[in-house]
């Protein structure tokens, strides 16, 4: 218990007392009460036997509240210390007034709340006791003029009573004031090595701490300076001698701004080492005083230099790849070109006919070209994007033309692989302004990926709505289904989904140029999918030159949103 006593005086907090705790000095009070008053009875006994009425019971009465103080800290009742006061009290007011009352021997016993709050350890109980010892006084007073009193004893009789009363009393009276006076004492030298174990801590601690008053001067230092800092000239000086002239500046500035807006913090070489780096953090504490810490930061600008290096090399590389990429695609596209064209005159016989084996080699070269050209062209764009080298060409049209043209070229795909492609386009026009290639290369990159990953006897669906400014295009498929993993990572250049043999059918850039091509325009890409369902793709983009009122049906399931600003 003295422990716990120790630690909640220590932080401040004292819970409420729910037993009665008596120290050392004050059990002694109260066992030599009880001693006293047994000790007055036997003596009473033995020498006055005519007066045992009515001492005999005022004396029992006074013991009484000792003997239940005794066993209440003996057995940790659940007896708080507020109701042994009013026991007391109630206890030498009664014995007062059937030793005959404020004029009886034992009149000073209805003092006895304010002994034991001082025997209990004294404090706010001090004022508590004296309330209550002036309320059994009062008591008494109204007895003993209202005559309810038995009358008081005299001679050697009210000699012993009055001595017992002032000696029980007094002793306890006594008693707290030592232990107030020990409490006080053992408080001021916690407190004096607390102090000192602060000012350890704050000494040893790697950081110098500083109280300053608004114009830099040191009130306190605490700490170790860091490299190049004297501590002796902040202390002679104020804060400002830490740094070289060109710094000072800054710290002025730096300390008006912690007094304006209650922080800052500032960097400056140090006067004494001009290659390092110090911080000093500022906080205001009060209104003329301001804390602050001081740090060699030497290492943190270090990093942080390296961490920006860093960067610009990142920067440069990704650069320098788009470059490469891009000129690498032109350079290819040169010799496809022709390529292309050669197998095309082959197709077609222009110059005779040709044996039924290189008619088909050269539609196989032709079809392999025009998958290449594909690639490249996909390659071509999202370089020109991360460089940030790509252009909208803007322009007025109607954008179901650009969807039914897109649809068209992947109607002999769909027939292929022997999946249904569908299109649920208005009937009005949906006049737009954007970019007609980009608009188009969205519908074949979603379509595309869609029959990819739909297999025979799917369905491929391509809604197109226009609401609000909008113009929204949504390609639902019934194939596979997308997982939830590999949805986080769907919409990021290079990245693919699916088994092998699918991945090996693309360069995973159809989805991230979809994402890309409305980002350009002011839109978002979303995605929805279950695996063994389908997936359904969502593109919207805020091109529609005249707005339609009518809104498309929500979407629902776990859904991915690509933000256009991030």
């Amino acid at each position: 218990m003295g422990a716990r006593a120790t630690d909640e005086a220590r932080t401040g907090d004292v819970a409420p007392a729910t037993h009665a705790d008596l120290p050392r000095g004050g059990r002694l009070w109260v066992v030599a009460w009880l001693l006293s008053v047994t000790f007055t009875l036997v003596a009473l006994a033995l020498s006055f036997p005519q007066n045992l009425w009515p001492m005999t019971p005022a004396l029992l009465v006074g013991a009484f509240p000792a003997a239940l103080t005794l066993v209440a800290s003996r057995y940790r009742l659940r007896l708080g210390p507020g109701w042994l006061l009013a026991i007391w009290g109630a206890a030498g007011g009664l014995a007062c007034i059937l030793a005959g009352g404020v004029a009886g021997p034992l009149a000073v016993w209805c003092l006895a709340p304010v002994a034991a709050a001082a025997a209990m350890g004294g404090g706010r109980r001090i004022a508590e006791g004296a309330a209550l010892a002036l309320m059994a006084a009062a008591v008494s007073a109204v007895a003993t003029l209202a005559g309810l009193t038995p009358s008081a004893p005299t001679g050697m009789t009210a000699f012993w009573m009055a001595f017992l009363a002032l000696a029980t009393t007094g002793v306890g009276l006594g008693a707290g004031l030592i232990l107030a006076e020990r409490r006080v004492n053992l408080r001021e030298a916690r407190l004096d090595d607390d102090m000192e174990r602060l000012r350890t801590v704050l000494d040893e601690q790697p950081h110098l701490i500083l109280t300053l008053f608004p114009n830099g001067r040191v009130r306190g230092l605490f700490g170790r300076a860091p490299a190049g800092v004297s501590a002796a000239a902040i202390q002679a000086k104020g804060l400002t001698a830490a740094s070289q002239e060109a710094g000072r500046p800054a710290l002025e500035r730096g300390l008006e701004r912690a007094l304006a807006e209650g922080g800052a913090e500032i960097g400056f070489a140090p006067a004494g080492a001009l290659d390092r780096w110090v911080s000093v953090t500022l906080r205001g504490v009060e209104e003329n005083l301001l804390l602050a810490v001081m740090r060699d930061a030497t290492a943190d600008r270090d990093h942080l230099a390296a961490m920006e290096q860093g960067r610009q090399d990142a920067e440069n590389l990704a650069a320098g790849k788009s470059r490469f990429l891009a000129n690498m695609s032109h350079e290819l596209r040169t010799p496809l070109n022709a390529i292309m064209g050669f197998s095309d005159i082959m197709r077609s016989s222009m110059f005779g006919p040709l044996p039924g084996k290189y008619s088909e080699y050269g539609e196989l070269i032709h079809d392999a070209g025009r998958h290449l050209l594909d690639l490249i062209n996909d390659v071509l764009d999202m370089s020109k994007i991360e460089a940030e080298r790509f252009e909208l060409s803007r322009e007025p049209f109607d954008g179901r033309e650009a969807v039914s043209a897109a649809l068209r070229l992947m109607r002999v795909q769909a027939d292929g692989v022997g999946v249904q492609l569908r299109g649920v386009i208005p009937s009005e026009p949906l006049e737009v302004e954007a970019d007609r290639r980009a608009i188009k290369q969205i519908v074949l990159n979603l379509v595309s990926n869609a029959l990819k990953f739909t297999p025979k006897g799917g369905t491929v669906t391509l809604t197109l709505h226009g609401y609000d400014g909008v113009f929204e295009l949504i390609v639902a498929d019934t194939g596979v289904g997308i997982s939830k993993d590999d949805l986080d990572r769907l919409g990021k250049p290079y990245e693919q989904v699916g088994d092998p043999a699918r991945r090996q059918m693309g360069t995973g850039l159809g989805l991230s140029l979809v994402r890309s091509f409305a980002e350009l325009h002011g839109g978002e890409m979303m995605i929805e999918s279950t695996v063994g369902r389908g997936t359904s793709v969502t593109v919207r983009l805020p091109v529609l030159s005249r707005p339609e009122v009518a809104p498309p049906p929500a979407a629902s399931g776990n859904i991915i949103a690509f933000n256009p600003h991030r």
